[in-house]
């Protein structure tokens, strides 16, 4: 059997491995359809993050060096690739109880033939029907994110809504910016094919930020009031200085970007000074949540799924390209890193669904 990993940095291979026994736990499952998680999991590819030298103390809610002996927190060799995994049940533990042999579920893993999950008290594995869509089950991570941030920007209807960047979870928070009711729902990405989808799934208006001022654009729109919401998924420093400048008076950016450091550029006088704008640091995952106890990530990752198995939300044309699990290494390598204008979030299918 073969598993996805990177050997090296921006490097990916193809190589065999052997399934261990499962624990009276767990389930093996036969995997269909993956996906690999083209932000945080690009910078471990890359081998950019800082968490390779650095680790966040959850005491001291800081980032600090890992000490020289400590294991470095991403060794490649082989690193795991990937994210999320759709397949079938083909052997249970005598412990589980809620899942049976021929269970179709969707769950966290890497891109591999076979997954090994615990399925005793673990609600992140996913039961879903034969008919269910395994590319809307494999945005069951940046669904959350997007919710987070819809949540956390304080959408509600009738809002001027703006979605800068449009990568899996920009495409679904311009679904769910739509479906909430929003006025106007703006989208913003330089690669025209994530343009067009957002435009198709939602979005009034669509710009690149290369071809045009985006934040007078978004002040032009509506009504010289700007934006009430800005959800900002790209990281970049042109987008968070034309975020400040279209922001209405009082509006809310929600930063769902996990951003690198930023260069010469930003500019917090100007607009940002003047019209007392809130940017909220926006991650689904960090608890408690905003509005705990009512709102936790389970309520959060509950909901998102109940939206993609019922078809709420619409993930086919998020899913691009898909190519066989054969030749995923070289895709990673090619839609993931190098050519990245070519995708949103690549899907690899075993065989079943294109």
């Amino acid at each position: 059997m073969k598993k996805l990993v990177a050997t090296a940095p921006r490097v990916a291979e193809l190589k065999d491995y052997e399934d261990r026994p499962i624990q009276c736990n767990e389930v093996r499952v036969k995997v269909e359809f993956a996906a690999p998680k083209h932000g945080t999991e690009l910078a471990d590819f890359r081998g950019t993050t800082p968490f390779i030298d650095g680790k966040f103390d959850n005491d001291w809610k800081v980032f600090v060096e890992r000490d020289a002996d400590e294991p470095r927190g991403i060794e490649f060799g082989d690193l795991p690739i990937g994210n999320m995994f759709v397949g079938t049940i083909i052997e249970a533990g005598a412990d589980v109880t809620e899942y049976a042999v021929g269970d179709r579920v969707c769950s966290y893993g890497p891109i591999k033939e076979t997954e090994i999950v615990n399925a005793v008290d673990n609600y992140k594995l996913r039961k879903m029907s034969r008919e269910a869509s395994a590319k809307n089950a494999v945005c069951y991570d940046p669904a959350q994110f997007a919710l987070g941030g819809i949540r956390d920007a304080n959408v509600r209807s009738g809002d001027n809504v703006v979605v800068i960047g449009l990568g899996a979870i920009g495409q679904l928070a311009v679904q769910m910016a739509k479906k909430s009711g929003a006025s106007i729902v703006i989208a913003v990405d330089p690669i025209e094919k994530r343009r067009e989808i957002a435009g198709k799934y939602g979005a009034d208006y669509c710009f690149d930020p290369a071809a045009c001022d985006v934040g007078y654009e978004i002040k032009r729109i509506t009504g010289k009031m700007g934006a009430d919401a800005i959800l900002e998924t790209s990281g970049s420093v042109q987008a968070l200085q034309s975020a400040l400048k279209g922001l209405a008076y009082g509006g809310t950016i929600a930063y769902l970007a996990f951003a690198k450091p930023f260069p010469a550029g930003l500019w917090l006088g100007q607009e940002a000074h003047y019209n007392y704008g809130k940017i909220v640091f926006s991650r689904a995952c960090s608890e408690p949540n905003p509005d705990y106890p009512r709102w936790n990530r389970k309520r959060i990752e509950d909901v998102v799924w109940d939206m993609l198995m019922s078809g709420y939300l619409d993930c086919s044309e998020i899913i691009d390209p898909v190519v066989k699990f054969e030749d995923s290494a070289e895709g990673i390598c090619i839609y993931m890193d190098k050519e990245q204008e070519k995708s949103i979030k690549m899907g690899v299918t075993f065989g079943g669904e294109e």
